[in-house]
């Protein structure tokens, strides 16, 4: 279908192949739903302005103001006909629209889930081997994702190393050095 890398694993492939046939029929149903409502939109437009040039002939063809009047009410009936109408097919086109959306989706779902479910069970497999090599190679890593104020592991270096740099703070200036240089 599209051309993926190499090292692109078979269930990614197959959760994205999935990903991609769902919203590829997702919006064909929207745009077909979309085609609809523009077929039905030019519909009540031509109907409107067939209506509207029949009521300026009849009405350029009154010869009395009472027949310029009722037939601009005749043609008043059948527009506000046409506009009802126009509501019920916007409507059922709504209602057939919201149908399409829910056939697609069910349709696609279940596959979508399965291959993401995949996905994740490999990502899974392959990251507990390294998790493991991590916490071999470096025991100390735990202790310090668990604790990151502890500096060598535990509490008491951390308390030691507080209370140095207190000591060092109070005694001033070349005295500091010397102090430094005779608890190293």
């Amino acid at each position: 279908m599209y051309p993926f890398p190499q090292s692109m694993t078979p269930a990614v492939r197959t959760h994205l192949d999935a990903q991609t046939a769902f919203f590829n029929d997702m919006s064909k149903s929207v745009f077909k739903s979309f085609q609809q409502m523009c077929d039905l939109n030019i519909q009540l437009m031509q109907g409107m302005l067939e209506d509207t040039a029949l009521a300026g002939q009849t009405m350029l063809a009154a010869e009395r103001q009472d027949e310029l009047l009722s037939a601009a009410a005749a043609r008043t009936q059948p527009a506000t006909d046409r506009l009802r109408a126009y509501q019920q097919h916007v409507s059922r086109l709504a209602a057939d629209a919201q149908v399409d959306l829910a056939r697609v989706a069910e349709q696609h779902v279940q596959q979508t889930t399965r291959t993401a479910r995949a996905v994740a069970d490999e990502v899974a497999r392959s990251a507990a081997p390294d998790g493991e090599r991590a916490i071999r190679t470096e025991p100390e890593a735990p202790r310090r994702a668990a604790d990151p104020f502890q500096r060598a592991g535990n509490g008491e270096d951390h308390e030691a190393t507080r209370m140095q740099a207190g000591r060092a703070a109070a005694v001033p200036g070349d005295q500091q050095a010397q102090h430094n240089a005779a608890t190293h």
